[in-house]
Parts: structure tokens; C-alpha cells; sequence
């Protein structure tokens, strides 16, 4: 009962991704019901063919091997229009899941990315995705097949009711079989997809890696841990494989028995005369499609349990709060001058608090610095001010409003940031550039490229802004990258800039050009700078130093130099080097 109300469920899920396409489902449908209508025909007609050629009526035989292939032709049309119906369905269905759960995966909050691997996210939105998008195709031809032998099952009735008994027991007896290995596969297959995901997350971590793991000389050590998951996974894969073996050997030799007692009693019934040859022809095509009966109804049964599996499974992403999603509030902001304030903001990761009460204000069109130790809670005040994590208690407002109550428009539309190692897409340099604005001008494109000092490089190329970059931007050194993302935030022409780290890979020469760049957009731009050059921020407005989560100076750079003892022996530390 729990298994058909989880059923009912589901399909009510994938029913919302199909219904679209309804018209193709009931064509599908239609379909199954005239492949029933034949199937049912198809034996009879075949014996009458047997049973003319015994008695050498050839005419007769003729004429329903002209029949026979009419049918046949008919259901050849419809098989064509079957597999037309559910080919658009499938590919619609699964385009509409595929789309909706990889928008479910870009709200996850970040806590949720952190803590699952990739393979997680991959498995489902490719594997889980196309078992659901498949399941209205399943459950169409599958109960197709399993009401044709329901027909079948009804015309061995009125033939004899002793041959018809005996059809019982024979699947009966085989179902119960096939039922209960479905259910050890099914708990096999849920350990096996698990094992799968954390594959899945290890390979992509490998392949995205696999620079620095030759660079680290560490080559032996991966692969081992590649031999060792692969080994386990495929025992998991091993297991589900022995118990279908185990059950269907012992199942075979039930159909197999179940035949020749059925042989056994078609003689015996021609022998005391109660069955003619030709009714005991008709009744032996029908036993081919009856002795796969349970066959059928353990394909359907097995494909059902597989998409309650899978649909559990992109339900949670979907729709559970196992993984959870990113909320905002429902007031807009058109536009922002770029006034911020944290207030007594309390956060931390894993229950560890980073942040205690931290309190500051940034006015618009101001450059503000923020310097400390690693781990001082830098780039988590970016990661706040973005709202990619929720603090614990607080508030922190964008010209005083806070953020719990904007939505996602009105703080990620109007801020960018550039990361210390920011990701480039497998793109060209052009597609790069328009991901963050659709309409993107050609000017608008050049301009940002020559702010960002890679117009040079650029034009250099032989496919200029049209040179696919690699995965990660693979072809390009780590300050091209910085600059490429610079000149990517650039094109956005948000009012508020955060600069994480962004010029670490840059070389002097190049760093001068960029800290050129950033100098020309203070007074228009509030700007927000993380840097261990200090030399980079020297002309910001006002400069924070961190330390364990704690403010514990702020000033100018003159300033800093006189009451900021620590500030000092980092800078005179740079000047030395």
C-alpha cells in the first residue's frame, strides 16, 4: 500500500513535466490499445494457418497469410507511431526536469554545495532525470503488454478452464519470486547509486585537478584511490548482478517446468478427446506470450520502483529541505547608491563563531580596504554582503535596507565581485563576457577588455575574442584569468565592486595597470578591496584591519601607519621585499 501511494505521488511529479505533451501521451495510449486488439488476434490467426496447411486447404491458407499480413502491416504503422509518440514525450519531459532541477541546484544555498560532492548533482540531473522522463513510456507499453495477456488469459478461459488454472498457479507461483528479488535489487541499486555519486565526484575532482596532481608528483596516490572506489563500486554493481542471476536461474527452471507441464496437459486433453489440435495450436501460440507474463509485470514492477528511487532523489534537491535553498524577501531596489552597514553581525561556520557583534559603515562612491591574517574574516564579509551565506544575528543593510528583506535582484544585480581565483567557462572569450549581459556590444566588450588591461593579449590571438578558453580558462595564465573576470565584472557596470584578492596573480607590471583601472572608477563606484599588497590599497578612503573576526583598526593608510602597530610591520615588510 505505502508503495502505490508513493507511486501515486510520483507520478503526479512527472506528470507536471509531461502534461504538455498530453496529446502525444494519448496518442501513445491509443496505440497500446489497438497493439492489445491485435495481439489477441495475431495466435489465432497463425494456428488457422497450421491447421489449413494439416488439412492441405491451401486456398484457405492463402488467404489468411493475406490477412495475417495485414494485421501485421497495421501493427508495424502503429509499433512506428508508438515509438513517435514516446520519443517527443520522453525528449520533452526531460528537457522541462533537466532544466527545472539544474535551476533547483543554482539555489542551493552554499552550505548545501559544501557539503555534498558534484557527483551528488550530476548523477541526478543526468541519470535520475531521464528514468523519471522515461516512466509515462514504461507504464503505456508495459501495461499494454500486461493487458494483452489479460486478454489472453481471458480467451485460455473460455477455451478450458483446466488449462486456464493451471495458468494461474504457473504465474502465481513464478511472481512471487520475481517480487521478492525486485525488492532485494531495489535496496542493492539505492547502496550502488550512493557509491556512484561519490565516483562521480571523485573523477570530476580528478579531471579538474589533474594539473596539479602531475605537478605534485601524486599520480600513484590518486589512481590507487581511483582503483579502490572503482573496485567498491563495481562490487556494489557485482551484487545487484548475483542476485538477479541467483533468482532468475531458479525462475527459468520454473518457466521451463511450467511448459512442459502445460504440454503435458495439452496431450493429455487431445488424448481423452476433451481438445481438438487445432483448439491445442491456438492455446500453445497463446502460451509463448503467457509464460512472459510475470516477465512483463516484473519489468513494469521493477521500472516503477527504480522511478519512485529516482524521483525521491530529485525531489530532494527539489522540493525537501534536505538541501536547502537560498531565500530572500520581496522588496525590490531599482537602483543603490552604495551605502552599507554591518550591525552587530554574528556569524560562523559549523557552529564556530567567526564573527561576533562586528559592527562597521561604508558610505557610497567610497574605497574601502580590508587587510588582516588569513582566516581574519575577509572574504566572508563579501560572501555576507552577497548573501551567499545567512548570518546568525544582526543585520547588515544596503542604504538601509536590510538584506533578509530584498530580493535576490536587488543585492546580486547591483554588486560584483572579483574572486581571488575566479572560474572561467569552457567559452570563448566573447561568450565569456556575455554571460553576465545578453546584449553586449561589440564597444561595450572592447572597452572593458582594454580597462582590464587584456586588449593587447586579446588582439594577439588568431581568434581574438572569439578564442575558446578551456575548462576553468585552462589556456590562460592566472593573471589573464584575473583580468578576464575583471573585464567580465566590468560589462556589468554594477555600483558596487568587491575586490577579493584580485590582483595577487598579477605581475607588477600588470598590477600597476590594474590598480590604474580601479583608481579611475573610485568616486563612481562604492569599491571594497581585499588585498595582502598593501600597496594596492594605499588610496582607499578608509582601510579595516582584521583580526580573528574582530575590527581592531580603521583608518587611512597614514592613519594606520601611526596607531596600527601590526599595520606597520606589514607594510614595512612588503617595502622590503
Amino acid at each position: 500500500m505505502k508503495f502505490f501511494k508513493e507511486l501515486f505521488g510520483n507520478l503526479k511529479f512527472a506528470w507536471k513535466y509531461a502534461k504538455k505533451e498530453k496529446l502525444k501521451v494519448y496518442g501513445f495510449m491509443i496505440c497500446g490499445i489497438f497493439h492489445i486488439i491485435i495481439s489477441v488476434i495475431v495466435p489465432v490467426v497463425s494456428a488457422k494457418i497450421i491447421v489449413n496447411l494439416t488439412n492441405s486447404k491451401l486456398r484457405q491458407v492463402l488467404f489468411v497469410a493475406l490477412v495475417l499480413f495485414f494485421v501485421e502491416n497495421i501493427r508495424n504503422v502503429i509499433n512506428f507511431l508508438a515509438r513517435y509518440f514516446s520519443q517527443i514525450t520522453y525528449r520533452e519531459t526531460f528537457i522541462r526536469l533537466q532544466f527545472d532541477l539544474g535551476k533547483a541546484i543554482l539555489r542551493l544555498k552554499n552550505s548545501s554545495i559544501d557539503e555534498n560532492s558534484s557527483g551528488v548533482f550530476i548523477q541526478r540531473l543526468t541519470n535520475d532525470t531521464s528514468k523519471i522522463a522515461d516512466v509515462f513510456n514504461l507504464l503505456n507499453y508495459q501495461l499494454a503488454e500486461l493487458l494483452t495477456n489479460i486478454g489472453i488469459f481471458g480467451a485460455i478461459l473460455i477455451i478450458d478452464l483446466r488449462v486456464f488454472l493451471m495458468c494461474i498457479i504457473s504465474v502465481a507461483l513464478i511472481g512471487f519470486f520475481e517480487q521478492k528479488r525486485i525488492s532485494v535489487q531495489n535496496e542493492k541499486d539505492k547502496i550502488f547509486r550512493k557509491e556512484n555519486e561519490n565516483v562521480s565526484g571523485f573523477i570530476g575532482e580528478l579531471v579538474r585537478g589533474v594539473r596539479d596532481i602531475k605537478m605534485l608528483n601524486a599520480e600513484k596516490s590518486f589512481l590507487k584511490e581511483l582503483n579502490e572506489k572503482l573496485i567498491h563500486l563495481n562490487k556494489t554493481r557485482y551484487d545487484m548482478g548475483k542476485v538477479n542471476r541467483n533468482y532468475n536461474l531458479f525462475i527459468s527452471f520454473l518457466r521451463d517446468l511450467s511448459d512442459l507441464i502445460m504440454i503435458t496437459l495439452l496431450v493429455y486433453l487431445i488424448y481423452i478427446g476433451d481438445m481438438s489440435i487445432a483448439i491445442s495450436l491456438v492455446v500453445h501460440n497463446y502460451m509463448s506470450r503467457v509464460s512472459w507474463v510475470i516477465g512483463n509485470f516484473s519489468y513494469l514492477l521493477e521500472g516503477l520502483k527504480d522511478f519512485n528511487l529516482s524521483t525521491s532523489r530529485i525531489n530532494e534537491i527539489i522540493n525537501s529541505k534536505k538541501y536547502p535553498k537560498e531565500s530572500f524577501g520581496k522588496k525590490h531596489l531599482d537602483s543603490v547608491a552604495g551605502n552599507f552597514e554591518f550591525k552587530n553581525v554574528s556569524f560562523g561556520y559549523d557552529d564556530k563563531l567567526l564573527f561576533k557583534n562586528l559592527s562597521f559603515k561604508v558610505k557610497s562612491h567610497s574605497t574601502i580596504a580590508f587587510v588582516g591574517k588569513s582566516g581574519s574574516g575577509k572574504t566572508t564579509i563579501f560572501n555576507l554582503l552577497c548573501k551567499m551565506y545567512d548570518y546568525k544575528s544582526g543585520s547588515i543593510t544596503i542604504d538601509g535596507e536590510d538584506i533578509m528583506e530584498l530580493d535576490k535582484d536587488s543585492i546580486r544585480k547591483h554588486i560584483t565581485i572579483i574572486s581571488q581565483n575566479p572560474y572561467i567557462f569552457n567559452l570563448s572569450i566573447r561568450d565569456n563576457l556575455r554571460l553576465v549581459k545578453d546584449n553586449l556590444t561589440d564597444e561595450e566588450m572592447v572597452e572593458a577588455c582594454r580597462v582590464a588591461c587584456l586588449e593587447d593579449f586579446i588582439n594577439a590571438l588568431p581568434d581574438k575574442y572569439d578564442t575558446v578558453v578551456g575548462e576553468g580558462g585552462v589556456s590562460l595564465s592566472g593573471g589573464q584569468r584575473q583580468r578576464l573576470a575583471i573585464a567580465r565584472t566590468l560589462v556589468q557596470k554594477t555600483e558596487i565592486i568587491l575586490f577579493d584578492e584580485a590582483t595577487s596573480a598579477l605581475d607588477n607590471v600588470t598590477q600597476s595597470h590594474i590598480q590604474e583601472a580601479i583608481d579611475n572608477l573610485q568616486g563612481n563606484y562604492t569599491i571594497m578591496i581585499i588585498a595582502h599588497r598593501l600597496s594596492t590599497i594605499i588610496n582607499s578612503d578608509k582601510i579595516l584591519f582584521l583580526d580573528e573576526g574582530c575590527i581592531v583598526a580603521e583608518g587611512s593608510h597614514e592613519e594606520l601607519l601611526k596607531s596600527c602597530k601590526d599595520y606597520k610591520l606589514l607594510y614595512e615588510a612588503e617595502i622590503e621585499k
